[in-house]
């Protein structure tokens, strides 16, 4: 009688779980905006419930720490006094961090719609103080680190005029490393964000491992693999990636733009690569080497004065190659040719930052609707997500209490 037990407990679990299946797919913002809101603040609830748990059983010396850091925080914030402009500086350096961070993360994550933060911030933000130190002749256009692109605040010094700067400093080329040395600290906390944002893949394949159950990024590892050279090459690289999972190979992917780099943070939860080992080696190639290469490109772009020496250079290199001597001329006028493209270019971005007109006004309108609802589409997803979240719990409390009744009823006696 007991494997008919059984059998009839393991149909009504599977069709219990397909229910849940179901019931987690059909959880969302449009469908169920109502029942999906309830189940974030009840997960939020619960979570800081555990959170202030947590920090009451740690000991009375931690609840000092917290009183007296807030009590200090909150007497320097509504108190007058000397200290109030360096609070304010501390600030706008809280901000600065933050939002590059945030981007950072947001970049990683792709904001839900694949849209990269480098290309529309950290980039132009590059691009713009290269161009603009090179027309001045100088680097200290800032007037203190935090004085970068924010959301909705422009640098100081885009609209400014050269004069007002000072004489060029630099009457040549301007030293790559001086420009550099002006804009690392944004591109290297843009480059942690996205370290950070990596995180959220390991950690949930970390926590299905732990449980038993295989995330849903592996599935497709033992589907057969459909013709074609490139699906082949794909599915040979994520098994080579899943067998030579070390610190060296997840530093060089974290260095370059690739595909696989997800699936390397689902792989390393999957098999329980340490934190630190996964999360060292991703914040050293995003932050520090990756980060490098995409600053040199951009300055190296946008500097007119390296853009000489390149052309010079290769003039030199080519007159002096034989049997090429011929074609100089014509390397020539296409070098050229691009530098004009290049000024020209140089010559409409500094037109449109220093006409204030009705262009701009809607051009900045769509760009903030854009952002606004890139960052709407971002939270609605961080909604859903959580309260999925919450509803997987409920429904494996649910499986586990009715599998309990199920054994305790089989192994009670019959009347």
């Amino acid at each position: 009688m007991a494997p008919a037990v059984d059998a009839g407990e393991d149909k009504a679990v599977s069709e219990l779980r397909e229910k849940h299946r179901a019931d987690i797919k059909g959880l969302t913002m449009t469908s169920q905006p109502v029942k999906t809101s309830a189940f974030f603040v009840l997960a939020i609830a619960q979570s800081l419930q555990r959170t202030c748990s947590s920090v009451l059983k740690k000991g009375s010396w931690l609840k000092i720490l917290v009183l007296l850091v807030v009590a200090t925080w909150g007497l320097l914030l509504f108190t007058d006094g000397p200290h109030e402009k360096h609070v304010q500086e501390l600030l706008w350096y809280v901000r600065f961090g933050l939002w590059w961070i945030i981007l950072g993360v947001a970049s990683s994550i792709g904001l839900g719609s694949g849209l990269h933060t480098f290309v529309l911030y950290l980039g132009p933000h590059l691009a713009l103080f290269t161009i603009k130190a090179v027309q001045c002749g100088r680097v200290d256009l800032k007037s203190a680190p935090y004085d970068t692109i924010l959301f909705k605040r422009m640098p100081s010094w885009l609209d400014k005029d050269c004069l007002e700067f000072g004489p060029p400093i630099y009457q040549e080329t301007i030293p790559f490393s001086k420009i550099l040395h002006k804009v690392y600290l944004e591109a290297v906390l843009w480059g942690i964000g996205t370290a950070l944002g990596e995180l959220p893949p390991y950690f949930l394949s970390r926590a299905a491992s732990m449980s038993g159950r295989t995330i849903d990024g592996l599935e497709d590892f033992n589907a057969p693999v459909s013709e074609g050279f490139a699906s082949l090459a794909l599915h040979r690289a994520k098994r080579w990636l899943m067998s030579h999972l070390s610190f060296t190979v997840i530093l060089l992917l974290a260095s370059v733009p690739n595909p696989l780099f997800d699936l390397a943070g689902i792989l390393c939860g999957q098999f329980n690569i340490p934190f630190w080992k996964f999360f060292l080696a991703t914040l050293i190639g995003k932050a520090i080497v990756k980060v490098c290469f995409q600053m040199t490109l951009v300055i190296t772009l946008c500097n007119n004065q390296l853009l000489d020496l390149v052309e010079t250079r290769l003039i030199w290199a080519f007159g002096n190659a034989p049997g090429v001597a011929s074609a100089l001329p014509s390397l020539v006028a296409k070098l050229k040719m691009a530098k004009d493209k290049f000024l020209s270019a140089h010559v409409a971005a500094s037109a449109s930052i220093a006409v204030k007109g009705k262009w701009n006004l809607s051009f900045s309108l769509i760009w903030n609707t854009v952002v606004w609802l890139m960052i709407i589409n971002f939270i609605i997803q961080i909604v859903t997500s959580t309260a999925q979240g919450y509803l997987r719990t409920q429904q494996q409390l649910e499986i586990s209490k009715k599998l309990s009744e199920a054994r305790h009823s089989a192994s009670e006696p019959s009347g």
